[in-house]
Formats: C-alpha cells, structure tokens, sequence
C-alpha cells in the first residue's frame, strides 16, 4: 500500500506544496510576523523533511519535536486562530496542485494531530 508521501506525488510534490505554503504564510497578515526573522530557505528545508517524515516518506528530519520547536512562538501568541490559518495556507497550497480533496483532507488530519504539541497543551 502506497504512503501518503508517495500518493501525493513524492519529493516533488512535498517541494512545491512547502514553496507554495510559504508564499501564502508570508502573505497573510494573520500569520506572517511569526516569520520577520526567520531563515525563509531553512525554515522550508526543515518544513520539507518534517512534512516527508509525516506523510512516511524517507525519515530525514532533524529539528526539534513540535513543542520545543514552536516554544518561542507561544510565548509570542501563537494560539488556534494562528494554527487554523496555518492550515488554511497548507489546504490553499495543496489545491492549488490539485491535490485530490481526499488527501488534502489526511494531510489537514495530520497537521491537526500536531495542534496540541505546537500550541503547549
């Protein structure tokens, strides 16, 4: 049975979905000042592997777990409306590769199951 990652379309498809989910994070006013200062090419380097490690491809991430890695964020207000809009870009971004509904809805699925580690809870 194929993975998520393969279904998606491979490294490929995980490289345009994260290059796309970026241009809309940093256009969202909702969300982008969480970026002023970050490393956009190694922010999106991580965000790749992490994103291939979650759908079960090859397992290369070597970033910090979801909690430790968006501590300082927390304590800046990260909260759910910031997570919701966060996921509004990943949907955005998969239909705009025409992702089939279906997987776009396991991906929002496994990016939820990220929600409490990510906001401290």
């Amino acid at each position: 049975m194929a993975t998520l990652y393969e279904t998606l379309g491979g490294q490929a498809a995980v490289e345009a979905a994260v290059d796309i989910f970026y241009r809309h994070v940093l256009g969202d006013d909702r969300i982008s000042h969480f970026f002023d200062d970050v490393d956009m090419e190694r922010q999106a380097a991580k965000q790749k592997a992490f994103l291939t490690m979650a759908f079960g491809g090859p397992h290369n991430y070597t970033g910090a777990d979801m909690r430790r890695a968006h501590a300082h964020l927390v304590a800046r207000g990260l909260n759910d409306t910031h997570f919701d809009a966060v996921k509004e870009n990943l949907e955005k971004a998969l239909s705009e590769l025409s992702a089939p509904a279906e997987l776009i809805q396991q991906v929002l699925a496994i990016a939820e199951s990220t929600r409490n580690d990510v906001l401290s809870r």
